[in-house]
C-alpha cells in the first residue's frame, strides 16, 4: 500500500473518532444519576404522560437519574409534601405499585411514603400488601427502583415500627441484600434503612429475627446481621435497667435482679455474641466485641452483692463464672479475653 493510500487511511479514522461512527454504526452512551453504578437498560419509549415523576411544589430533589425522557427523582423525606387527593391514591395504590412501567412504579412509592408520613393511619389497613409490593421492588433489577423502594422502607419503619413485624422478614432480607452490595449509592440508603429499623422495632421481637441471618451462608449479609444485631441489644439492655430499677424500688432486688436479666435472655445474647467472635469477616467480630461489653455492663450492673456475702459466692457471682457457666471452655476464653482487655484498657485510660 503506497504512503498516500496510509496517510488518507488514517486521515479517515481519526475522521470517524472524532464523529463517533464505526463500522457498527454510531451509539452514544447515556447519561445515568453521576455515577457509573447504574447499569440499567433504559426505555426508549416512554409516553409523554410519563415522560418524568412529577413533584409537588416546593419537593426538594436529593438527586436525579436521567436518561432521555425518562426521569425519577430521589426526595428525602423531609421534602416530601402531602398528596392533594388521598382517598384516590390509596383507592389505586396496590395497582399502580404493581404496575409494569417502572416510572409509574416510581412514583408510587413516593406516593407511599407520603401516606406514610401524613396518613399513616388510613395505609393500615393493607400495609401488608404494601409491603410484599415494596419487596418486589427490591428485587428489580432497576437501581432507580430499587433505591426508591429502600428509602420507602425507611419511612415505613420510622412511621409503623412495631405494626410492621408481620411481614417484616421478607423485607429484611432484601435490605440485608442491597447493604451488602456493590452499587454504592443502593447500599449506603440500605445501611440507613437498617438503622431505622434497629431503631424503631422492638428489641424482643427483631432479635428473634435477626437470628438466624447471624449464620447465613454469605458472610456479608452475617456481617450486616450482626451489626444490627449489635445495635439492636442496647435498647433491650435500657429496658432491662428499667426493669432492675423497678426491682430496687419494689426491694426485690436481692431474691428477684438476676430473674429480671434471665428473662430478657442474657445467656442466649451471651452465645450469640460468643459465636460471631469466630467469624470471618471483622464487622461480625466487632459488633460482636461490642456487644459483649455491653452485656458484660448489664451484668455487673445488676449484680450488686451484700458486702457481708462471703468471698466465695462472691465469685460465683462474677461475670467470668457466669461466662464458664454458659459456654463452652473455649469460647468462655475468647469471651473473657475480649472483655478483660476491654476492662484493663479503661483501667490504664483512667
Amino acid at each position: 500500500m503506497s504512503e498516500k493510500a496510509l496517510r488518507d487511511l488514517n486521515m479517515l479514522t481519526g475522521y470517524e473518532r472524532e464523529n463517533g461512527s464505526s463500522s457498527k454504526g454510531g451509539f452514544t452512551k447515556p447519561y445515568i444519576e453521576n455515577n457509573n453504578e447504574n447499569l440499567d437498560k433504559w426505555p426508549r419509549n416512554i409516553p409523554a404522560s410519563l415522560a418524568s415523576t412529577p413533584i409537588n411544589e416546593g419537593e426538594v430533589v436529593n438527586s436525579v437519574v436521567e436518561v432521555g425522557t425518562a426521569e425519577v427523582q430521589y426526595i428525602e423525606s423531609e421534602n416530601l409534601n402531602d398528596l392533594e387527593d388521598v382517598n384516590m391514591s390509596l383507592k389505586t395504590l396496590l395497582d399502580v405499585l404493581n404496575s409494569k412501567d417502572w416510572v409509574v412504579v416510581c412514583e408510587a412509592l413516593n406516593n407511599v411514603r407520603r401516606i406514610t408520613i401524613f396518613h399513616k393511619e388510613s395505609m393500615l389497613d393493607i400495609l401488608g400488601d404494601v409491603i410484599l409490593l415494596i419487596v418486589k421492588s427490591l428485587k428489580n433489577p432497576r437501581s432507580a427502583v430499587c433505591k426508591t423502594a429502600i428509602m420507602t422502607s425507611e419511612d415505613i419503619f420510622n412511621a409503623y415500627s412495631d405494626h410492621i413485624i408481620d411481614s417484616l422478614d421478607p423485607l429484611l432480607v432484601q435490605l440485608l441484600l442491597k447493604s451488602s452490595q456493590d452499587k454504592r449509592f443502593v447500599c449506603e440508603a440500605a445501611e440507613r434503612a437498617l438503622v431505622a429499623m434497629t431503631t424503631w422495632v422492638s428489641p424482643s421481637l427483631l432479635l428473634p429475627m435477626l437470628q438466624p441471618y447471624l449464620k447465613h451462608k454469605n458472610p456479608r449479609i452475617r456481617a450486616k446481621a450482626s451489626i444490627c444485631f449489635c445495635r439492636s441489644v442496647p435498647r433491650l439492655i435500657l429496658l432491662i435497667l428499667i426493669y432492675h430499677t423497678f426491682l430496687k424500688y419494689c426491694a426485690h432486688l436481692e431474691h428477684q435482679g438476676m430473674e429480671g436479666i434471665e428473662a430478657y435472655g442474657i445467656d442466649k445474647l451471651i452465645q450469640i455474641a460468643a459465636s460471631q467472635l469466630s467469624d470471618h469477616l471483622p464487622e461480625s467480630r466487632d459488633a460482636a466485641r461490642t456487644l459483649l461489653l455491653e452485656l458484660q455492663t448489664i451484668y455487673e450492673k445488676s449484680h450488686f452483692p451484700s458486702p457481708t456475702v462471703e468471698s466465695e459466692h462472691l465469685e460465683m457471682g462474677s461475670w467470668e463464672h457466669f461466662c464458664q457457666s454458659k459456654l463452652s471452655p473455649l469460647s468462655a476464653q475468647a469471651v473473657l479475653r475480649v472483655t478483660n482487655i476491654a476492662s484493663e484498657g479503661l483501667v490504664l485510660g483512667s
